[in-house]
């Protein structure tokens, strides 16, 4: 096969989605919509992307930015579909030998497979355009394909059908393979003699029809593909589309659902079998999970890794790691480096945030730890601060293998309790604990005699008056 490219259009301002936010940034489970297209083409094997960005290029630049391959032209004035490619034409012109996808920046669900199978097709009839089309029920406001015994002659838009033509259900998916050495002389030709008074890059097919150039259709048996975002309620539709495949492929891999209420799952997640999902599960971009896990309900993960055998019940974590049979929860949150190591267990209201926590240590409720390496086999009781900021610099804690931190302790970093080591509950720790010593630190103890007597003799005078 000929090697490929594309071209992404990415230049549209997205009124009707009422944001500042560029449609093609709009997210769908979690990420730009464009990056789904991106995604797709790298997946089929198109490494050089040029993406046509207009309305706040700048914007779209910086979200894209350093991936490989990606370069950009810039539509002034948005002039339609064909002008849109046109600002291409200095990258076109560097992949004449090559085949050039056109894409819609806004259509998320177009994906590998139909890119590598409607290229196959392309190469394999030789033709200089193929358009990918689609049959829907409703063919709504998407351009009409045009046959002539049989053979695809055109594409008319919805706004310049007669009425004959809009009962046509063949309708454009706005996704295309041409011949690099084809296309920027199709677009020269354009015209915008049209209700929109805009240069289509659907009148390619009629001019190189015309032109005696083979074209053809791929019809994909996906309608789903045709969908773009133009509305809140298309990016709704969109994203539940993408949920949906997303759980079925999980399903037929092994992994149990007791129910899908509230449940997203970003498309690249990787999950064990017989891991057992629970409703309110959130799994954002780059999370994987191991067999056998119990994840819910009411978890949201993003870009952490989850070992095999382990509970997360109402967590929240993000950029972590948890290893295998650790238990986690209620209402527990680990914060980005945070690594967890096999057999702890994490209670109610604990966070921990850029620190390792050694195998088989407990930190079981209402405790926050920062910044600190936490040994094997620690306890921590309840109520304890890693103090870890003094309001200019963090600093770390260590805390050694079999260490036992006593109720309402504070570790004012940097401190270091030894192995074995021990603090007394309610202490506030500034200097290093040695190994298999006890720290304490607080005040000695004093009782005020007949202290209660006088404050309430006080409050009972003033209630009488």
């Amino acid at each position: 096969m000929k090697r490929a490219a594309a071209v992404i259009l990415a230049a549209g301002k997205g009124t009707r989605m009422k944001s500042q936010t560029p449609k093609v940034l709009a997210k769908i489970l979690f990420r730009p919509m464009i990056q789904y297209v991106v995604d797709a083409c790298k997946n089929a094997g198109i490494e050089e992307i040029c993406v046509v960005t207009g309305y706040c290029g700048d914007e779209v630049k910086k979200a894209l930015n350093g991936q490989e391959g990606i370069t950009f032209a810039c539509q002034t004035a948005q002039l339609g579909t064909g002008d849109a490619v046109r600002a291409a034409l200095p990258f076109l012109e560097t992949h004449q030998d090559d085949a050039i996808a056109v894409l819609c920046g806004d259509a998320p669900l177009i994906d590998a497979a139909v890119l590598s199978d409607s290229l196959a097709a392309h190469q394999s009839a030789q033709n200089a355009v193929t358009l990918l089309t689609a049959t829907v029920d409703d063919p709504a406001s998407y351009g009409r394909i045009l046959r002539q015994n049989g053979a695809l002659s055109g594409i008319v838009e919805a706004k310049d059908c007669t009425e004959e033509q809009l009962a046509i259900t063949e309708i454009n998916t706005g996704a295309y393979w041409f011949e690099g050495r084809v296309l920027p002389g199709l677009l020269q030709k354009l015209s915008n003699q049209n209700a929109q008074q805009e240069y289509y890059l659907t009148d390619t097919i009629a001019l190189a029809a015309q032109a005696g150039l083979r074209v053809d259709a791929f019809q994909t048996a996906d309608s789903d593909l045709v969908l773009g975002v133009n509305s809140r309620k298309d990016q709704l539709t969109v994203s539940r589309i993408l949920n949906e495949r997303t759980i079925n492929r999980l399903l037929d891999e092994g992994v149990e659902f007791l129910s899908t209420d509230g449940v997203l799952i970003a498309p690249d997640a990787k999950i064990g079998t017989d891991t057992v999902i629970y409703p309110g599960t959130i799994l954002k971009e780059g999370v994987v999970i191991g067999n056998g896990c119990t994840i819910g309900p009411n978890t949201t993960l993003c870009r952490t890794t989850v070992g095999d055998g382990v509970t997360l019940h109402a967590v929240y974590a993000n950029d972590a790691v948890v290893e295998h049979d650790a238990t986690i929860g209620p209402w527990s949150q680990l914060r980005p480096n945070t690594t967890i190591g096999h057999h702890v267990h994490i209670g109610d209201f604990v966070e921990i945030k850029n620190s390792s926590i050694g195998a088989g240590t407990s930190v079981s409720h209402l405790t926050y730890v920062g910044d600190s390496d936490v040994g094997k086999n620690v306890n921590f009781g309840c109520g304890v601060a890693v103090a870890n900021y003094d309001g200019v610099r963090k600093y770390r804690c260590v805390i050694g293998d079999g260490a036992f931190i006593g109720c309402n302790t504070n570790l004012v970093a940097p401190v270091r309790v030894g192995d074995n080591g021990y603090t007394a509950a309610g202490s506030t720790i500034t200097d290093d604990v040695p190994d298999e010593a006890m720290g304490i630190a607080r005040a000695r103890q004093i009782n005020k005699a007949n202290f209660s007597t006088k404050k309430l003799a006080g409050r009972k005078k003033k209630v009488e008056e």
